[in-house]
């Protein structure tokens, strides 16, 4: 096995990891990753999806008591119910218009510039959201602060808000987290929420994609995807542990302005000439 290969996939593994949970945009980062360092062929374009399942192993292991609860009390404990049920509200918003529309929006948006330009918007939404969460909180409304708490329009809402993700460069996490900061959630439940939220979203994607392009496949792909999914599995968990704790006494600034100028770097590379992307 190509060392440069496997190296490669190391590198997009981490890269998955750190950025799937952050409300920077995983597949954004992604698309860019992967053309500076040649992965870009349509193997590649399944590789970035597989990876996928390894963050989110990451979040099934961190939350693994409460997934075990619910599951064993679907049929007898009104809480799981209620968790499941808003779970599955909130994910078919998404996947009922992947289905629709996820080709026409690879066609159009999965290229750097519309990409870059997702960055930009989304970083200057992060920075109205917080203005508007912090001038709510000083009026003492009470918050949603878990995801007990929530109703299943509260779920059917953040459902509509993850929508956002299916423009590459808006970031699924970061759009459920900002939806929900919009919609009376506490910085710590919106983040929960969308880390749930992750676990049907990214594993069917995932099945759905490997059942689709698994004529691309073969034995040979297994070391390049292990390496990848291993690499994104532990970035990921740092990454969660980390976020979990930084929500409890941080604002989501940073990663807005972090957006605008990995937005602004993509633009000028690109109009630059300094970097030639292929078309996807």
């Amino acid at each position: 096995m190509d060392p440069i290969l496997l190296l490669k996939a190391f590198l997009l593994g981490i890269v998955e990891g750190l950025t799937e949970f952050l409300p920077v945009s995983s597949t954004g980062h992604l698309i860019i990753a992967s053309e500076l360092l040649g992965f870009h062929d349509e193997k590649g374009k399944v590789f970035e999806i597989f990876i996928q399942a390894g963050a989110i192993l990451a979040v099934c292991w961190e939350y693994r008591v409460r997934i075990a609860s619910t599951f064993a009390g679907l049929f007898n404990d009104a809480r799981a119910q209620r968790f499941a049920l808003n779970l599955t509200i909130a994910f078919l918003p998404l996947a009922l218009l992947a289905l629709a529309f996820n080709k026409a929006i690879k066609a159009v948006l999965f290229h750097p510039v519309p990409v870059a330009l997702a960055f930009i918007v989304g970083g200057f939404i992060i920075l109205f959201a917080e203005r508007w969460y912090k001038a709510r909180a000083q009026t003492q409304t009470r918050m949603i602060d878990s995801v007990d708490e929530l109703t299943p329009w509260d779920a059917f809402k953040l459902g509509l808000a993850q929508c956002a993700a299916l423009i590459p460069g808006t970031s699924r996490s970061g759009a459920t987290i900002i939806g929900g900061l919009f919609f009376g959630l506490s910085r710590r439940c919106a983040t929960e929420f969308s880390f749930f939220l992750a676990i049907p979203t990214l594993i069917l994607a995932t099945l759905y994609s490997l059942w689709k392009e698994r004529d691309l496949l073969g034995s040979g792909d297994i070391p390049v995807f292990s390496v990848g999914f291993v690499a994104a599995f532990v970035s990921a968990f740092v990454c969660v542990r980390w976020l979990l704790r930084y929500v409890s006494t941080h604002d989501f600034t940073i990663f807005a302005w972090y957006r605008i100028a990995f937005g602004l770097v993509v633009l000028g590379v690109t109009y630059g000439g300094l970097v030639k992307f292929t078309p996807q």
